[in-house]
């Protein structure tokens, strides 16, 4: 039950984070990547990684959420699919 949202493509580069959010529209946990050089972010090893806990540490249920990822120049809303 391992997330990568995906950082595709970072055009320059720039300051990230990842925003993760409820159907509710209620903070889950945010990420914060820092500054990541330009580039393609799609393997696993590079990816942005959530390990399904909320910011106290406590296991979220399945269910969609969505994440937004932001750097310095770009904002994108994703949804995502939990499945446990």
């Amino acid at each position: 039950m391992y997330n990568f949202p995906s950082m595709t493509d970072i055009a320059n580069g720039s300051n990230v984070q990842i925003t993760i959010y409820d159907t509710r529209g209620s903070i889950v946990r945010t990420l914060t990547l820092g500054n990541r050089a330009a580039g393609y972010y799609t393997d696993k090893n590079r990816a942005a990684y959530w390990d399904g806990r909320n910011s106290v540490g406590e296991r979220t249920a399945s269910g969609v959420y969505f994440y937004q990822l932001q750097t310095d120049n770009v904002s994108q809303l994703r949804k995502m699919l939990i499945l446990k």
